[in-house]
């Protein structure tokens, strides 16, 4: 098995790049670890009432499992990507994924809420690293013009999974047992730790490497910049998808039938997001982070001007998931401004989405407990990406002033 460097620079003019063949098994594997995450993820939403009736909980109880996750991830991406920062990427890929495979396997059988708690924050713990890591392997592997639409094939696993994951998994727990939703998931977790042992190639660290290293990251404002576009800028989408079965009922007048619609036009719109976003961050990379925060703007609003409509609250809700067209130009973004800090800096992304989540769930539950209804959500999610579009000026500013300097 032929061997690459953990920190290969994909401008070298004289590199040897893998065959077609290896590249694209070498995704297949990482994109099967991005589907059992995404899978594991959102598979819990629909099924808290299961887990409450269990645990003998409410179900706004059982919702603590969901933070749980996402504190999991918001801590795990920065804290796992120091200390493995002298590990092979293939090896950490490993046992991230032995982690989370452990994590679900276990919370299917966990005897209490406590510890089915616990273990979704374990679980989650991997979730940033292992995205962060397998895009910078995905990256390494394919010359510098398509480092992002790489990227956006390890993240297809996450975007599949909302389509095809979320809602099969959510169906079989509830027809037979939740628990069923989370083993299904640890397996998936085993079958990816199988995949990437045949098929990602051993690697070698840098002797540079180290958790100094790695730290260097949070030194460079423009990594903070990046993450603040993330957290800020992308937490509109969240703002909107976390009411949208309360959207479809209460505001569209649609039965309970039509909510799993709308969640798969939302995966729809993200898996086309997912793949016309990463071809475009190819060709301007910088264009498609500040378009995207524009083009959600626009759709957001239009989702609280139309929700009253169901053909129409359709199409917004299939607009606004497209907006994940951010999602591969931000990871690529991140490896640009991280210099020799990759691994913390493409780990910390994911974290910065989950922050996102929370501001924009959050500010969501305000609008709509002020009494403005569900469909402002979407003038939330506007005023989000608005606000994004200041740091990522300064980002661009603070390049150029750079830019210049160095030109001096």
């Amino acid at each position: 098995m032929s061997e690459i460097a953990a920190n290969i620079s994909v401008d070298s003019q004289d590199e040897v790049l893998p065959s077609a063949m290896t590249v694209a098994l070498v995704q297949l594997a990482l994109a099967c670890g991005g589907f059992g995450i995404g899978t594991g993820e959102f598979a819990i939403m629909g099924l808290l009432p299961n887990v409450a009736e269990t645990f003998s909980v409410t179900t706004p109880q059982a919702g603590y499992v969901i933070s749980a996750y996402a504190l999991g991830v918001v801590v795990g991406a920065p804290v796992i990507a120091v200390l493995a920062a002298k590990m092979a990427r293939r090896t950490l890929l490993l046992t991230l994924m032995l982690i989370f495979a452990a994590g679900n396997i276990s919370s299917a059988m966990a005897p209490t809420f406590e510890t089915f708690t616990l273990l979704r924050f374990v679980s989650g713990l991997p979730h940033g690293a292992y995205f962060g890591v397998a895009a910078l392997v995905a990256a390494s592997m394919v010359p510098v013009h398509r480092r992002a639409r790489a990227v956006g094939r390890v993240m297809l696993g996450l975007t599949v999974a909302t389509l095809l994951g979320t809602p099969l998994t959510t169906f079989f727990g509830q027809s037979l047992d939740w628990q069923v939703a989370f083993f299904s998931v640890g397996v998936l977790g085993l079958l990816t730790v199988a995949l990437i042992w045949f098929y990602v190639p051993k690697d070698r660290v840098s002797a540079e490497a180290g958790f100094l290293r790695e730290l260097g990251a949070f030194r460079r404002p423009q990594v903070w910049l990046t993450l603040g576009i993330a957290a800020v800028g992308y937490g509109g989408m969240f703002a909107m998808f976390s009411y949208i079965a309360s959207t479809t009922t209460e505001v569209a007048m649609l039965p309970e039938t039509a909510v799993p619609i709308m969640l798969v036009l939302f995966g729809v719109g993200m898996n086309a997001g997912n793949f016309i976003g990463s071809w475009l961050a190819d060709k301007s990379l910088l264009g498609t982070i500040g378009g995207s925060l524009v083009y959600n703007i626009v759709v957001l609003t239009t989702f609280s001007l139309t929700a009253a409509n169901p053909y129409l609250l359709g199409l917004s809700v299939f607009l606004v998931g497209c907006g994940f067209a951010a999602g591969p130009a931000l990871q690529t973004r991140l490896m640009d401004v991280a210099a020799d800090a990759q691994t913390l800096a493409a780990a910390s992304n994911h974290s910065a989405f989950n922050i996102a989540n929370a501001i924009g769930a959050w500010l969501g539950g305000l609008v709509i407990a002020g009494g403005y209804g569900f469909a402002a959500t979407g003038y939330v999610g506007a005023a989000l990406s608005f606000l994004g579009l200041f740091v990522f000026a300064a980002s661009l500013r603070l390049e150029r002033r750079d830019r210049s300097s160095q030109a001096v």
